[in-house]
C-alpha cells in the first residue's frame, strides 16, 4: 500500500526570531496509514538553541509530543471513516523561550483509512437433537467488524457435516442422522467457516463446536396430515401417520399410544410400523352416529413417553357425519332387482309351458276336423208317413215310419270342433297373446338386467322408474285369457346361474 504524506509548512508572520523548524526530509513524501506509528524529532535550524516545545490541536488524537521535541503518533483505526477513506489532521508545532518569544508552525497530516478483517470470538456450543432440524444462528455479539463494514458468512464445504448447510447470514442448519448423532457422543464435531467483510473482502476463519444435547428432552410427535380437525363420513377411512423422535436418541423411546374420548375407537387402530413410525387406521362404521344425531365429534390424544417418563402429546379432533348405509341400501336395491327379474323369469317359464300346451291343443283340434262328420237332413214336402212292418206275423216284428211322397235329403260336413271339443280359432288367439307377452317380457327383462347390472346404476333415481315400467307387463290384463294355472307360484327362488340363462346380462350382488 502506497502511503502519501503531505506536509504543509507555514511560517508565522511577525516572528521575533529567524529560527525555523526542521523535520525529516522524507516527511513531506509520505502519508500516514491508520495503525502505523510515525516518530521523529523536531529541531530548529540553530542546534545550540534549546527551546521548550509544545503542540496545539492534538487533543484526543493520541499524539505524544514532549518538550524536547520528540514526536510519536500511531493513528487509531477509527480515526478515518471507511467511506471517507482519507482525513486531514492539522496541528501547530510551537517553540517557546523564557523571554516570552516563540516560533509556531502549522502542519497538516493526511491519514489514510486501513481496512481490518472481522473478528470472531469463541462461539457457544451448538447442541443438536436427533431427527430434528437443528438451527444455529451465529450470535452477532461474537462476530463483529471494527470498521463497521457489512459482513457475510461463507461455509467451507469440506468442513460441513453431511446434510448441513450455512446461509450467508450465518444460519447453520443440520438434521443429523442416527449414526451421525451417535458419533457425537464421544467426539464433538468442529465446523470452520469464513467471515468476510464487504466490499474489501477481508476474511477471518471462525469455528463452531457441535455436540449432543445435554438436556433430557421429551420425545416429539409429528402427525401427517397436520390437521387439528378432520371431518369424515361414517363409511370413510381415517389414516394418520405418526413420526416419533427423541432428541436424546431413538433408543430412549419407551412407548407410544393414544386415548380416545369414545371407547368404541379400538386400541388396535394404532399400528407400529417401526420404532419411530406409527399409523392410525380407523373406520367409524354406519352405526357410529345415532339416528337422532347428524354428527358426532371425538377427540384423540396421541402421546409418547421416553425412559425418563418425559411425555409429549398431540390432540386431533375427528368429526363424523351421519351417512346413509350404502351396504344395506345396496342389498335392499339388489333384492328388488333380483325379485323383479325372478318374477319375470317365473312368468316367462310359465308362458313357455303354456305355449307348449296350446300347441298340442291346436294340433289335436286340427286333426279331429278330418275324422268327424254329421248327416243333416232337411225335409221338404212330405205327402204321407205310414208304418212299415218288418217280418209280419212274428213276435219280433218292428214298425218303422215310412216316407211317402216327395222328400228332399241333404248331407253336410261340419267342422267337428264347432260341435265337439275346443275352438281352433280360440287356440290360435291364445297362442298369439302368449307369444306377444312373452316376447315383450323378454325384451324388457334383458334391458332391465343389463342397465342395472352395476351397483352405481342401481343407486340412481331411474332404477325405481324402470322397475315400475316392468309392472304393467308382469300384470298384463290379457294373462287371464290364457287361463294359466292358478296354483303356480308368483315367483320362484332362482340362482344367479338360472337367471343368467334367461337374462344373460344379469349380475349377482358381488
Amino acid at each position: 500500500m502506497r502511503f502519501t504524506f503531505s506536509l504543509l509548512l507555514l511560517l508565522l508572520a511577525g516572528s521575533s526570531y529567524a529560527q525555523q523548524f526542521l523535520f525529516p526530509d522524507s516527511l513531506g513524501m509520505k502519508s500516514i496509514p491508520e495503525g502505523k506509528e510515525l516518530a521523529f524529532k523536531v529541531t530548529l535550524n540553530d542546534p545550540n538553541i534549546h527551546p521548550r516545545y509544545s503542540l496545539e490541536g492534538a487533543a484526543g488524537l493520541g499524539i505524544q509530543f514532549d518538550t524536547l521535541g520528540n514526536f510519536k503518533w500511531k493513528p487509531s483505526y477509527d480515526l478515518v471513516d471507511r467511506l471517507q477513506k482519507q482525513k486531514e489532521v492539522s496541528v501547530i508545532f510551537q517553540a517557546d523561550w523564557k523571554d516570552g518569544k516563540k516560533v509556531r508552525k502549522p502542519i497538516t497530516f493526511l491519514v489514510d483509512h486501513v481496512n481490518r478483517p472481522p473478528e470472531v470470538e469463541d462461539l457457544p456450543v451448538f447442541y443438536v437433537r436427533l431427527n430434528t432440524q437443528n438451527k444455529y444462528q451465529i450470535p452477532a455479539e461474537y462476530v463483529k467488524d471494527l470498521d463497521g463494514d457489512p459482513i457475510v458468512f461463507r461455509s467451507l464445504q469440506s468442513q460441513l457435516p453431511e446434510g448441513g448447510s450455512m446461509s450467508s447470514a450465518g444460519l447453520l442448519t443440520w438434521t443429523p442422522s442416527r449414526s451421525q448423532f451417535n458419533s457425537l457422543k464421544g467426539n464433538p464435531l468442529y465446523v470452520e467457516f469464513i467471515v468476510q467483510d464487504q466490499p474489501d473482502k477481508a476474511e477471518t476463519i471462525g469455528r463452531i463446536r457441535i455436540a449432543q444435547t445435554q438436556l433430557d428432552l421429551p420425545p416429539e410427535i409429528n402427525i401427517v396430515p397436520n390437521d387439528t380437525l378432520i371431518t369424515i363420513k361414517e363409511d370413510e377411512l381415517v389414516s394418520l401417520k405418526l413420526y416419533i423422535s427423541d432428541p436424546n436418541g431413538d433408543d430412549n423411546l419407551s412407548s407410544v399410544s393414544f386415548i380416545s374420548s369414545d371407547t368404541r375407537v379400538p386400541k388396535t387402530a394404532l399400528k407400529e410400523n417401526a420404532l419411530t413410525q406409527y399409523e392410525f387406521i380407523w373406520t367409524p362404521g354406519y352405526y357410529f352416529v345415532e339416528e337422532v344425531q347428524k354428527s358426532k365429534k371425538i377427540e384423540l390424544v396421541f402421546f409418547a413417553l421416553d425412559k425418563s417418563s418425559n411425555k409429549v402429546q398431540k390432540k386431533v379432533a375427528i368429526l363424523v357425519n351421519d351417512t346413509e348405509n350404502l351396504d344395506e341400501k345396496d342389498k335392499f336395491i339388489y333384492s328388488k332387482y333380483l325379485q323383479t327379474l325372478s318374477y319375470a323369469k317365473t312368468l316367462i317359464d310359465e308362458l313357455d309351458k303354456n305355449l307348449d300346451k296350446l300347441n298340442k291343443d291346436y294340433k289335436q283340434a286340427n286333426k279331429g276336423k278330418k275324422q268327424r262328420s254329421l248327416l243333416s237332413a232337411s225335409l221338404g214336402a212330405v205327402t204321407g208317413v205310414s208304418p212299415l212292418l218288418t217280418e209280419p206275423g212274428s213276435n219280433a216284428a218292428k214298425a218303422i215310419p215310412a216316407v211317402g211322397g216327395t222328400t228332399t235329403l241333404t248331407l253336410g260336413t261340419l267342422e267337428a270342433t264347432e260341435v265337439l271339443g275346443k275352438s281352433k280359432s280360440a287356440i290360435q288367439d291364445k297362442i298369439k297373446i302368449n307369444i306377444e307377452i312373452r316376447n315383450q317380457l323378454q325384451v324388457e327383462g334383458d334391458n332391465f338386467a343389463r342397465k342395472y347390472a352395476l351397483k352405481s346404476q342401481r343407486r340412481s333415481a331411474g332404477f325405481d322408474i324402470d322397475r315400475d315400467k316392468m309392472q304393467p307387463i308382469l300384470n298384463n290384463q290379457k294373462l287371464v285369457l290364457l287361463e294359466l294355472d292358478a296354483s303356480r307360484p308368483s315367483v320362484r327362488n332362482y340362482t344367479v346361474k338360472d337367471l343368467k340363462k334367461t337374462f344373460p346380462d344379469f349380475a349377482g350382488n358381488d
